[in-house]
């Protein structure tokens, strides 16, 4: 894959766009604990907004941010650490975080922010890694990091690692995120999890077999996300749950039609209407 040089948007902010995962089959259980998977990624033109102040005192500080992640656990501070470790910088930095993606929803928030910041800090303390190696230092921090490094829509497979760049369709969807955060350890760890799908083929996706193993536990575990699971099939629409919830999602004809769904969403529910993406809105807003 190319060198792919993010930027900045006109107003200094470094975007961390979200994703859903658009199929998730879980294939089986590995020696370490970790589950071996097959997925989808693409990227929604929604995105977390990062600001990055450099310091000259080596100190690695989180400014605005999520309240309820202490700022040491924030990863965007543990990326910022870990690429300070790969490299050897004593560089430092203050990063502001304005939220829009929810914790617990599926669609990447931490791990997408993490990625940014990884892009971000490579050039504002002039390291000139490449994408790869950003990918690689991204993975000890969470599975999903390295597709928001890469920047690209992809099939996946691994704990989520082995990826190829696949170019979809770019339709527009409505999402929903319930009230409540769902744990995605919980949902792996859960005895009624399905573990032993057998893998499918892209010929297979595209056929439309898109399925996602989590649905049965997380809708059983998150009434809240069933009800919205619901709510979005009695609009006739074709409900989905993305990675292990708890946002659930519909793919749309037009951007009308979306927006439409998103406004006669029940109060209890933020909805809102995204354009898919095949190229992550980090790279591709200019």
């Amino acid at each position: 894959m190319p060198q792919i040089v993010p930027r900045p948007d006109a107003d200094g902010a470094w975007l961390a766009p979200a994703k859903l995962n658009l199929m998730l089959r879980v294939l089986g259980r590995r020696a370490d604990g970790y589950h071996s998977l097959q997925t989808v990624f693409q990227f929604l033109d929604r995105a977390d907004r990062l600001y990055f102040t450099p310091r000259s005192d080596g100190r690695v500080l989180r400014g605005r941010g999520c309240a309820e992640i202490a700022p040491e656990q924030d990863l965007v501070v543990r990326a910022a650490m870990a690429l300070r470790a790969a490299t050897g910088s004593g560089a430092g930095v203050e990063i502001a975080v304005e939220k829009v993606l929810p914790m617990g929803g599926g669609l990447g928030g931490g791990s997408s922010d993490a990625a940014t910041a990884l892009h971000a800090l490579n050039q504002l303390w002039g390291l000139g890694l490449e994408v790869e190696r950003l990918a690689e230092i991204g993975l000890a921090l969470g599975a999903d990091v390295p597709v928001f490094v890469r920047g690209q829509a992809c099939w996946a497979e691994g704990v989520g690692e082995e990826m190829t760049p696949v170019a979809l369709p770019e339709p527009w969807y409505v999402v929903l995120i319930p009230p409540e955060s769902v744990s995605t350890a919980a949902v792996f760890n859960d005895p009624e999890l399905t573990r032993d799908s057998l893998p499918i083929t892209m010929v297979d996706f595209i056929a439309g077999e898109r399925p996602n193993d989590c649905l049965r536990v997380v809708a059983k575990r998150y009434p809240t996300v069933a009800a919205a699971f619901d709510w979005l099939a009695a609009m006739e629409v074709k409900p989905q749950l993305t990675g292990t919830g708890g946002c659930v999602f519909a793919t749309l004809e037009s951007a009308e039609t979306a927006q439409a769904v998103a406004g006669r969403a029940p109060r209890q529910y933020r909805a809102f209407a995204a354009r898919g993406h095949n190229r992550s809105p980090l790279f591709a807003w200019q």
